[in-house]
């Protein structure tokens, strides 16, 4: 049974949260605060956070920013901002979703799925001898380039493995956005460039003569087969 924290100030769309997830069988904790949450997030024993945005104490910008320096738990925002801005900063943070209020409470929990799904380990995938530059352990959730292992965020592993997945092709970024989770239609195409600049940075830091990742302008990205 996956264990769901929510974090929401208002009694009332957290009942609504906790008993939609608690009938689909979740196991859920409700806190008010951030800091409340936070400090059950490092307890560890949580499987997803959702985490609105609008907190009494921090933000929950501000709480995922503190979870990604200890844990790359899956997380959705709920918030009644709907400006584009914070759902491009909630996904550059390293949300997996985010949804505006008002929302259906069956779309959350079919959306909390989702993210559980995509989160499950895989087998490992083994090295074909295509690509000498990328190594990706899936059930490690770790990619090491040139045999050093790279600090990812959950949306720039994920990039990155489908990339490494298929040395050569040109994906475009609606592709890119299915790989790392997020649906075609939300409108953060612009995201994707933003994790490529963040991984190239990466990859310079250990050969800063290699410039793997490809742009071909008009298309998408693609990565170097060797």
């Amino acid at each position: 049974m996956a264990r769901i924290l929510i974090v929401e100030d208002e009694p009332a769309i957290a009942d609504t949260l906790v008993y939609a997830l608690e009938v689909d069988g979740f196991s859920v904790v409700w806190k008010a605060r951030g800091a409340d949450g936070l400090a059950e997030l490092q307890q560890g024993a949580i499987d997803l956070a959702i985490l609105d945005v609008g907190l009494p104490d921090i933000s929950g910008f501000e709480v995922c920013r503190q979870l990604r320096k200890f844990s790359e738990l899956p997380v959705m925002f709920l918030t009644a901002r709907g400006d584009e801005i914070d759902r491009v900063v909630g996904l550059e943070i390293g949300a997996d979703d985010y949804v505006v209020k008002p929302f259906s409470p069956r779309e959350v929990v079919a959306r909390v799925r989702a993210i559980l799904k995509r989160a499950k380990p895989t087998a490992p995938v083994e090295s074909s001898g295509i690509n000498t530059l990328f190594e990706v352990d899936e059930t490690r959730l770790r990619i090491l380039f040139r045999h050093q292992p790279l600090t990812l965020t959950p949306h720039e592993f994920r990039l990155l493995a489908c990339l490494a997945g298929q040395p050569g092709r040109v994906f475009s970024r609606e592709q890119l956005l299915q790989a790392i989770g997020v649906a075609e239609d939300a409108g953060y195409d612009r995201v994707i460039d933003g994790h490529i600049k963040a991984l190239r940075a990466k990859l310079r830091a250990i050969d800063a003569d290699l410039n793997p990742i490809h742009t071909h302008r008009g298309f998408g990205y693609s990565l170097e087969s060797r």
